[in-house]
């Protein structure tokens, strides 16, 4: 295990011993932050009961979808684009008007739009991954040095090729960063978008629990929506440090 990995866990290990700490002694209101032990019992519950499994795939779910969705046409966009003067100067403006806009102020339109179902909340993902990876993918294209570009073309390259062969790897650290920064976007919009018009999913058994005022279960959602992040952000750097070792030292 690297040390960095170590602290890394560490550091919550010790945050979470002295809110026990502080809650056995009376030092917190156990109503509003209750020990993390009994947190520990409701997710043990949640768990055997099979509750939180249905829940956390249906999010999961939600979430690969729209990851895909606004993921895949976004770097194919913004390839295009880095290559391409004419194109990002057409489509640049739209972006940079329509990127500010809060996403989850978004979301009462792609309500009327999509409706109640699933697409609205796969909807929601994708906006929140498309603009990350395309503004870093165009960003990691113009880049590039434009020799490489050159060399290409006097080597016959042409179209898919320099796609493949020169844009893509040349703007592939500029692209993960983009793909870290829009699934931690996804994760986000999508229990915003599971709070309104869901029945399944973390976003959903969070706001319930507040309904009903079950604290405990509020936290344990919390906590789910934490270790997701942290293992997304794990493995997204093990997946950096294989397609473009050369950047760790």
């Amino acid at each position: 295990m690297s040390s960095d990995l170590l602290i890394g866990l560490l550091s919550p290990i010790a945050l979470l011993a002295l809110w026990e700490v502080a809650a056995r002694l009376g030092a917190i209101d156990v109503r509003f932050f209750p020990a993390p032990s009994a947190i520990a019992e409701k997710f043990l519950e949640l768990s055997a009961s099979g509750e939180l499994l249905q829940h956390l795939a249906a999010s999961l779910q939600r979430l690969s979808i729209g990851v895909i969705v606004g993921g895949v046409p976004a770097l194919f966009l913004g390839l295009a684009m880095g290559l391409s003067r004419p194109l990002r100067a057409a489509v640049d403006p739209l972006i940079a008007a329509t990127y500010p806009i809060p996403k989850s102020a978004i979301l009462p339109l792609l309500l009327l739009i999509f409706g109640l179902g699933e697409a609205s909340k796969v909807a929601m993902v994708a906006l929140g991954m498309f603009y990350p990876v395309l503004i870093n993918t165009v960003a990691g294209v113009a880049n590039i040095n434009r020799i490489y570009l050159d060399v290409g073309r006097n080597f016959g390259a042409r179209g898919w090729q320099v796609f493949r062969t020169i844009a893509l790897p040349g703007a592939l650290p500029s692209i993960l960063a983009g793909i870290k920064l829009g699934v931690g976007m996804g994760l986000i919009l999508i229990v915003i978008a599971e709070m309104i018009g869901a029945k399944t999913g973390i976003g959903y058994m969070i706001w319930n629990a507040w309904q009903i005022l079950t604290v405990d279960t509020m936290y344990v959602g919390l906590l789910v929506v934490a270790v997701l992040g942290f293992v997304f952000s794990q493995a997204l750097d093990v997946l950096e440090r294989r397609l473009v070792p050369w950047l760790r030292t």
